[in-house]
């Protein structure tokens, strides 16, 4: 039974990517995959949102809207777009941006890695070798310099594990390649950079005046047999929750790394290496092998994506006992193009106040956590999927990119205000159609696949 009034007790605000909103980006991974017609919609990353030059009108819309926090990333090719040619008037360009949003009473939380980065340094094999990490901490470092005094929490890689297996698995990242031993070595040398990163900030922002948090943005998803009678799909579903989620976060939370990712070259102590654990949560999946599946008749998202909210308890539940941090849901949505309209949305609203009930109803119980960041703010670039996935509470014009609040940020808006999901809410912004049903017993691609974000 649904309380007739729902406390909020975290924070609540929006994330985003740099290389899905700024435009006018220099070449990158990315910009290569879209020249090679990789992209569905056939999109690029320019202009996306033009955030780069229209960041001021998305603060204030974000403090008019009441958001409390705001999950961002700089751009690593923006910021070293040759290898060791540093744009400092850029980095003062974000510190700019990121002064702006704590003088309007919006926390910022830094992304330094977002699936994007230069050319220069995908070209040198990225993260499959790890003497390249010494390239990401050396441009951390650069980062640390510039914004350093104004950020306090840092993400410093945003899902490992759908970066890997979509770039060395799937081919549906960039550089679309098939190879195992690239996939390994990625998470491996990923994680060494997490490890390294979150000790260097530490040792270059810790005060006795200051509060540093650094953690990574871990993508985690529910895995349940799609025939709980099956045996294979019993076993596809614990080696699934293995191998995408736990394997991961052992290494990057603990420098605990297991015999299929292998051990670094770097010195490695096993230690605890996050003051938090970020959470992007989406869907479940049901197993019955290596491939996405949904249960029949499930409620769906535009993707095809189950839309489930007791998953997001049940991770941040197994998460917080676990490890013994607070909780940061790091991303959070739902991709609802309603009518196509920039204003128009189907099941957002439903979405948040489902999720934002579990989540109360967990924090009731003990879970902690402390933060909530809506996957996104303005519809942008959804990456392979380009600009047809809608994700945003803001919605934008096509031709002019004016920005258009959708009814699911004023629904935010009134969350944060009240402090919680009051019964006059709920009834106003639960739409009579909910969500759409699920009739595929299986998606594309396989249980790592996660297009958007």
């Amino acid at each position: 039974m649904v309380r007739a009034f729902n406390d909020i007790p975290f924070s609540i605000g929006t994330a985003s990517a740099a290389m899905q909103i700024e435009g006018s980006l220099p070449a990158s991974n990315w910009s290569r995959w879209a020249d090679q017609g990789r992209v569905v919609d056939g999109t690029s990353p320019h202009p996306t949102t033009d955030h780069w030059n229209r960041w001021r009108d998305d603060n204030r819309l974000m403090q008019e809207l009441g958001l409390q926090i705001a999950r961002i990333s700089v751009e690593w090719a923006r910021i070293e777009p040759g290898r060791g040619e540093f744009d400092v008037v850029a980095l003062d360009r974000y510190a700019e941006e990121i002064e702006d949003l704590k003088a309007r009473g919006i926390a910022p939380l830094v992304t330094l890695h977002h699936f994007g980065h230069p050319l220069w340094f995908e070209d040198l094999g990225a993260f499959t070798r790890e003497e390249n990490v010494t390239l990401f901490l050396r441009y951390v470092t650069k980062v640390i310099q510039h914004i350093g005094h104004v950020v306090d929490d840092w993400v410093t890689i945003n899902e490992p594990n759908v970066f890997a297996t979509q770039a060395y698995l799937f081919r549906e990242s960039p550089p679309g390649k098939i190879s195992w031993p690239s996939l390994i070595r990625t998470l491996r040398n990923m994680a060494v950079a997490h490890i390294q990163a979150y000790q260097l900030i530490h040792q270059q922002l810790d005060g006795a005046d200051r509060n540093i948090k650094v953690a990574f943005a871990h993508h985690v998803r529910v895995f349940t047999p799609l025939n709980r009678k099956n045996p294979v799909h019993h076993f596809f579903s614990k080696f699934n929750e293995w191998s995408f989620n736990r394997v991961v976060e052992k290494a990057f939370l603990l420098g605990k790394f297991s015999p299929i990712l292998g051990r670094p070259r770097s010195a490695i102590t096993p230690g605890h290496y996050a003051d938090a654990i970020g959470i992007n949560y989406y869907s479940r999946i049901a197993v019955k092998g290596l491939s996405d599946g949904t249960f029949p008749n499930a409620d769906v998202n535009d993707l095809g994506w189950e839309i489930y909210p007791q998953g997001l308890v049940d991770v941040s539940n197994r998460l917080s006992h676990t490890y013994q941090l607070p909780i940061w849901i790091t991303e959070n949505g739902t991709a609802d193009s309603g009518t196509g309209q920039p204003e128009s949305e189907s099941f957002r609203c439903r979405f948040l106040i489902d999720h934002l009930t579990a989540l109360s109803a967990a924090c009731a119980h003990g879970t902690p956590i402390d933060r909530y960041y809506h996957w996104c703010f303005v519809d942008n670039w959804e990456w392979t999927e380009g600009m047809a996935q809608r994700f945003g509470i803001v919605g934008m014009d096509p031709k002019t990119l004016n920005r258009v609040v959708k009814p699911s940020g004023y629904l935010l808006r009134d969350i944060i205000r009240q402090g919680g999901i009051t019964p006059e809410i709920r009834k106003k912004y639960t739409e009579p159609g909910g969500y759409r049903r699920g009739v595929k017993l299986s998606q594309p691609g396989s249980h790592h696949r996660k297009p958007r974000a």
